[in-house]
């Protein structure tokens, strides 16, 4: 049986060239979500535009895997820097996501822990991870493996930044990633969230959101593409 692979972003921008580039293409709706379903250089995909926020990439990952039988999921998009050697344009490869507003610290657990859980960090798939690093290095792109920091927020302080850097040991900040990582934990599917860092994390910008979205999205598009090269 053919190995479907998953492919999710939380914008438009960041599954355009994946459904221009994509074969025999189906549209299903679910839960108020499209799936596209089709080939991409002779790999079977689901690709979908989850939305932004933990709960819309929670709901579109178990899509993926209880309707589409989505056997690894590949997560693509922009992310704010917590690296302090990350620059914009940069990628980071997840090596485990954690979701950095989970904080019952009033109740005595640490920032991050989910209470009662067996745990509450959600290691990629070490098999993808190389080959998101392989990719990168093929197309001469910088970038960092580390923790990617998910949560409900739009990170734009120094201070935040500082906290979720030194508290959380974070490379990154994001609105999805520890949500679609929790529920792959959860299905025993493998995963790796890939991001093109645009911005410091901290409003300190010089190109603006919507400019860079496209032109990182054109990155994160040819690390997807070797990647599905590199699968067997």
């Amino acid at each position: 049986m053919e190995t479907v692979i998953g492919i999710m972003g939380a914008m438009d921008e960041e599954i355009k060239l994946l459904l221009e580039n994509m074969e025999h293409s189906e549209a299903v709706e679910k839960a108020g979500i499209t799936y596209y379903k089709g080939n991409i250089g002779g790999k079977s995909v689901v690709v979908s535009k989850s939305g932004v926020g933990k709960v819309n990439a929670a709901v579109t990952t178990q899509i993926m895997i209880d309707a589409f039988g989505a056997a690894k999921i590949l997560f693509t998009g922009v992310a704010g820097a917590l690296h302090p050697d990350l620059e914009v344009g940069d990628i980071v490869i997840s090596s485990e996501c954690l979701q950095h507003d989970m904080d019952v610290t009033a109740l005595g657990f640490p920032r991050g822990v989910i209470p009662y859980q067996e745990t509450s960090e959600f290691s990629a798939d070490p098999e993808l991870v190389l080959l998101a690093e392989r990719a990168c290095r093929k197309l001469d792109v910088r970038y960092v493996t580390g923790r990617v920091l998910s949560g409900d927020q739009f990170i734009a302080s120094h201070e935040t930044v500082a906290m979720l850097r030194e508290q959380l040991g974070g490379a990154c900040a994001e609105m999805e990633g520890a949500a679609l990582a929790q529920v792959c934990y959860m299905n025993g599917i493998p995963f790796v969230v890939i991001r093109a860092m645009s911005d410091k994390a901290d409003g300190s910008a010089d190109v603006s959101f919507s400019e860079f979205t496209v032109t990182a999205s054109r990155k994160s598009h040819e690390i997807l593409s070797g990647i599905l090269d590199m699968l067997p």
